[in-house]
C-alpha cells in the first residue's frame, strides 16, 4: 500500500499503486490532460509555457505531466527512416 500526496489538493490518501491524484481530484487531472492533448495535436511543437499561455494551467502542472510520463518530449524535425 502506498501512501501517496494528491498533487492539486495537497490530501494524503492511499492506494495500490504510485498516483499522483487522489479520487476527488481525478476528474479535474483527466480534464487537464485532455485539454493538454488536444492543444497538442493542434500545435505538436509546443512548449509548456505556450501550453500555459493557452489554456491557462500552469507550466508547472504540464512539466509534472513530463515528469509522471504522460508526455514525451519531441525534437521537432523530421528524420529519414531507412530503407530496408
Amino acid at each position: 500500500m502506498y501512501t501517496n500526496l494528491c498533487k492539486h489538493c495537497h490530501k494524503q490518501f492511499k492506494s495500490r499503486f504510485k498516483a499522483y491524484s487522489c479520487n476527488e481530484c481525478r476528474s479535474k487531472d483527466e480534464d487537464y490532460f485532455d485539454e493538454i492533448e488536444a492543444y497538442l495535436k493542434e500545435y505538436p511543437n509546443s512548449n509548456a509555457l505556450q501550453i500555459s499561455d493557452a489554456l491557462g494551467i500552469t507550466a508547472y502542472q504540464v512539466l509534472n505531466y513530463l515528469k509522471e510520463g504522460r508526455l514525451n518530449i519531441s525534437r521537432g524535425r523530421f528524420e529519414r527512416i531507412g530503407d530496408e
